[in-house]
């Protein structure tokens, strides 16, 4: 069989086994005694040895049964291949969240075909959820339930309720942008990472908006906000594939206001 003709659930299958193996690492390492370290020379961007494990982990795991396909992962970086899959792996996004010990965090896991995403996931095993999603469909899946997700029918920016992870995202001009949109919205919040967008695609947010995302932070989200309902993009309106400025609305509608206002 070539990766072209790999069934879709048999992939989506493998990418839950990966969910798992993440999960219960993660469960090991969380508000527990872990290494900490700093990549950033300047100011701080840490990494823990709970990161570095996940990703290892799962790396292995993806080569030992598809070892054509390429990896991009947030601690080990890029594996090219010439399969026209590739998987993106961030082993804990929100690692100031984890080292803190809140909950606010989850390791993304998702495959495109042709720089097409197919599906993705965000597992967050402390609540036991597992937030998965295609183009078409997306859901909640817990341990005895399968729940659909859906947005919640926002059009209008003065009953949304916006979240972004932190200000420090942004700088001075996009941070001008950004106050010009919050200012419209009934409210936003800081904090939370990639589990805004699980709350965006579950009908409990209706935006989403950051910046300097890199691509393994926002490829496994995509097909679960878009499965859901959302529309998802660059400040431009643009595929946000590689990362960036990211906006995902709950509406087409809202969408379109929130481009206005960040323009």
């Amino acid at each position: 069989m070539s990766t072209s003709q790999i069934p879709l659930h048999e992939l989506e299958d493998f990418a839950l086994e990966l969910a798992r193996l993440a999960g219960n690492i993660a469960l090991a390492n969380f508000r527990k005694s872990i290494e900490i370290s700093n990549k950033d020379a300047i100011g701080f961007d840490p990494v823990t040895s709970a990161d570095h494990a996940i990703e290892q982990v799962l790396r292995t795991t993806i080569v030992e049964r598809y070892a054509s396909h390429g990896i991009v992962g947030e601690e080990q970086g890029r594996t090219d291949s010439l399969s026209p899959y590739t998987w993106y792996l961030d082993p804990i996004d929100g690692t100031r969240a984890f080292m803190m010990g809140s909950p606010l965090w989850g390791t993304l896991i998702g495959l495109t075909y042709d720089d097409s995403p197919l599906f993705g996931l965000m597992v967050q095993p402390v609540l036991e959820e597992v937030f998965l999603g295609t183009s078409d469909a997306s859901w909640l899946v817990k341990p005895t339930s399968r729940q659909r997700l859906k947005i919640r029918n926002c059009t209008n920016l003065a009953n949304a309720a916006l979240a972004s992870t932190h200000p420090d995202l942004f700088d001075a001009d996009s941070a001008a942008a950004f106050n010009t949109l919050a200012a419209q919205c009934l409210l936003h919040r800081w904090g939370g990472d990639c589990y805004n967008y699980a709350m965006l695609a579950a009908g409990f947010v209706d935006l989403v908006v950051e910046d300097q995302l890199k691509d393994f932070d926002i490829v496994p989200l995509i097909p679960m906000l878009q499965g859901a309902g959302c529309v998802v993009t660059d400040w431009s309106g643009k595929p946000s594939l590689r990362g960036g400025k990211v906006l995902a609305a709950a509406t087409p509608q809202l969408h379109a206001a929130a481009l206005a206002a960040l323009a």
